[in-house]
């Protein structure tokens, strides 16, 4: 047998090995086969958000320790409405602090009047007209919020009221002008705080969603 014959039979024994080899590693695909359906992941379990019977409901110890009257009056909130959450109640105050604040602040309160109590609602007219009677203007751009805490809550089981207190640290500049565009008070330029305490209050398990701002504490 001749020499290079002898070569081409080694070299094709070696490259049907090498093929055996890739098919036993990739798989056999032919053409544009569909990929392998892979099987349906699992919903994996995420205990931080998942209430333990006799365990601690995250929802509420992420925000008051648990044991504590604010704790008891915040789960109490739930059972009167299982749909309520602290987490999405969290956030919307804080959507709500920078609205009713800025509102105040520049004297636009008309979109304001759902979210407030009657009560302060009135005395905001009353600071906004004091303003405007001194020929007093009020420019101010909302920074952020620094700070949110739930300081405190409460729940009246026999009318269903729940109060929820809220502490909150705002950044903003603000001006005051006098009626010839003067600055009187404060510096544009100039980042300042504002910390400010605020009851929420609403009835649970009605249709209306909305909480009113129903006491301020500068």
């Amino acid at each position: 047998m001749e020499s290079p014959l002898i070569q081409l039979l080694v070299l094709a024994g070696i490259a049907v090995f090498l093929i055996l080899r890739l098919k036993s590693v990739l798989g056999t695909r032919e053409g544009f086969e569909k990929p392998p359906e892979m099987p349906a992941e699992k919903p994996s379990r995420r205990p931080d958000f998942e209430v333990i019977e006799g365990g601690p409901d995250h929802d509420i110890t992420d925000y008051v320790e648990d044991g504590t009257a604010q704790a008891t009056a915040l789960a109490a909130m739930k059972r009167a409405e299982p749909s309520f959450q602290v987490g999405e109640f969290v956030q919307g105050a804080r959507g709500a602090y920078e609205m009713i604040l800025m509102g105040f602040e520049k004297g636009e309160l008309d979109n304001l009047q759902p979210f407030l109590a009657e009560d302060v609602f009135d005395s905001f007219v009353e600071a906004v007209a004091a303003r405007e009677d001194q020929g007093l203007t009020i420019e101010a751009e909302f920074i952020g919020v620094r700070e949110t805490a739930l300081i405190n809550a409460s729940f009246d089981e026999t009318t269903r009221v729940a109060e929820i207190t809220m502490r909150f640290v705002g950044e903003m500049t603000s001006v005051v002008r006098n009626r010839d565009g003067e600055i009187v008070e404060g510096d544009p330029k100039a980042v300042k705080r504002q910390k400010d305490s605020w009851v929420f209050a609403r009835s649970m398990g009605v249709d209306d969603p909305n909480w009113q701002l129903v006491a301020t504490d500068g």
